[in-house]
């Protein structure tokens, strides 16, 4: 299909088909919960490989969603993001697959084994990427404004089912452990992500209709000039920026969470996996906060989900600045329920971030939603992929400072709240009712 066909006119989708398609997002979790959590552990204890090996390898798959945009813009000339799901998706099956293999060949070649994994997982990182951006654009498109809040919700929380279920039936299944199982179980899995795949988008984007005419004879614009036309929407490049730091601030303190509960309050590992676990509690209440009372008040207030992306940063940084104090307390301190009401605080940004990105995916240049979404998309994966290094190096580098390891923590949670509040300030910025196109005139949100 050429650069200005059209679609033909569907009907905004209703509850069933946002649950539908969020089912590609349970897919894309399975796969990404196996090759980044259980992979990890296999090279690092069954293996006994160095974790600098994983590590690498997973926030290889983070930075390679730099390709984003580039990735969107190939559905914004096709015009169809069906497409690209399903094809997103049977990248990351074979990576998922490919990680698998590659883990099993490291017992008798260290060197032939690490290859195939960075090639499988840069599958994995382009899959997610693909299928990842074309998704949330096909939801931008088809979920009316007043359901984007609770559309947002679902897909994560689909998500978060995909990593549960996964994870529970795999474990299942892979003991008693063998190489030869950790194939055959991560091969079944992506084989029925890739089915659930297509049988959760068949047919809901309808089919193509003839070209215009005025469009049909225009050349494709080449992708170069196409990321520069919306790099130079002031709406869209400080949109990314604010995602970027927000992001940065939502993943810096993942990796420093249990190694803080544990060095300044005495957990066991198994009491802070637990804390962990009513950490992910509290991201769950607080997306389905924003879904339930977002849908209910969306359609009667434009700024409703700038009202949630800014509370939830400012109550974020709120819940950080606790942890740091409650660290200078000790054990007296009500850690549990801090760590609850940073998750709560973090779901309720963290949602209301991607349904603000849905709601803006519109607004701009025509034709250009899948390289907008795709710049959102990798400012997001940097900042994760980055968040936890420097979550952890900044850890590092307070200790050589403070002597004391609950003030060391502390900085660091201290700083993480700065970047919350410092998000929430461009949220404002960015918040305004109309946003401005890259050639100055206004553009409605949610435009096209």
């Amino acid at each position: 299909m050429t650069p200005g066909t059209s679609l033909q006119a569907l009907p905004p989708l209703g509850w069933l088909g946002i649950v539908r398609l969020a089912l590609v997002q349970t897919a894309l979790g399975a796969i990404v919960v196996l090759t980044t959590s259980t992979m990890n552990r296999v090279m690092v204890v069954e293996l006994a490989l160095p974790a600098m090996l994983p590590g690498f390898l997973v926030a290889m798959h983070h930075i390679i969603q730099i390709s984003r945009p580039r990735l969107g813009y190939g559905s914004d000339v096709g015009g169809r993001r069906t497409p690209w799901i399903i094809g997103g998706m049977a990248v990351l099956a074979a990576g998922g697959a490919g990680s698998a293999v590659a883990t099993a060949l490291m017992v008798a070649s260290p060197v032939l084994g690490t290859v195939v994994a960075i090639v499988a997982f840069l599958a994995i990182g382009l899959g997610v990427g693909a299928c990842g951006t074309s998704l949330l654009v096909l939801l931008a498109k088809r979920v009316p404004a007043q359901r984007r809040p609770a559309a947002a919700t679902i897909c994560w929380v689909m998500m978060i089912i995909g990593f549960i279920v996964t994870a529970q039936t795999a474990g299942h299944f892979l003991d008693p452990f063998s190489l030869g199982r950790l194939v055959a179980v991560t091969c079944t899995v992506s084989a029925i992500a890739m089915v659930v795949t297509v049988l959760a988008v068949w047919g809901v984007e309808g089919r193509a209709s003839a070209p215009a005419p005025a469009a049909s004879d225009e050349p494709a614009v080449p992708f170069a000039v196409a990321f520069r036309q919306v790099w130079d929407e002031p709406a869209a490049r400080g949109f990314a920026v604010f995602v970027f730091v927000s992001m940065l601030a939502y993943s810096a303190q993942d990796l420093i969470l249990e190694p803080f509960a544990g060095t300044v309050f005495g957990m066991t590992p198994g009491e802070s996996t637990k804390m962990a676990g009513i950490q992910n509690a509290g991201v769950l209440l607080g997306m389905i906060l924003v879904g339930v009372i977002g849908t209910l008040t969306g359609g009667r207030s434009q700024n409703a989900l700038r009202a949630w992306t800014v509370g939830g940063c400012i109550a974020s940084a709120a819940a950080l600045t606790a942890l740091a104090v409650g660290g200078s307390v000790g054990p007296g301190w009500p850690l549990l329920p801090t760590v609850f009401a940073l998750g709560v605080s973090n779901g309720v940004f963290a949602v209301a971030a991607i349904g603000s990105m849905m709601e803006r995916v519109g607004a701009g240049r025509e034709s250009r939603e899948g390289v907008r979404m795709g710049l959102w998309g990798a400012a997001q994966a940097v900042a994760f992929g980055l968040g936890g290094f420097i979550g952890t190096a900044a850890a590092d580098a307070a200790r050589v400072f403070f002597e004391n390891p609950a003030t060391a923590y502390g900085a660091v949670f201290v700083a993480e709240g700065l970047l919350f509040l410092v998000s929430a300030l461009m949220a404002l910025r960015l918040g305004a009712d109309r946003l401005q196109g890259a050639d100055g005139r206004a553009v409605p949100a949610g435009a096209s």
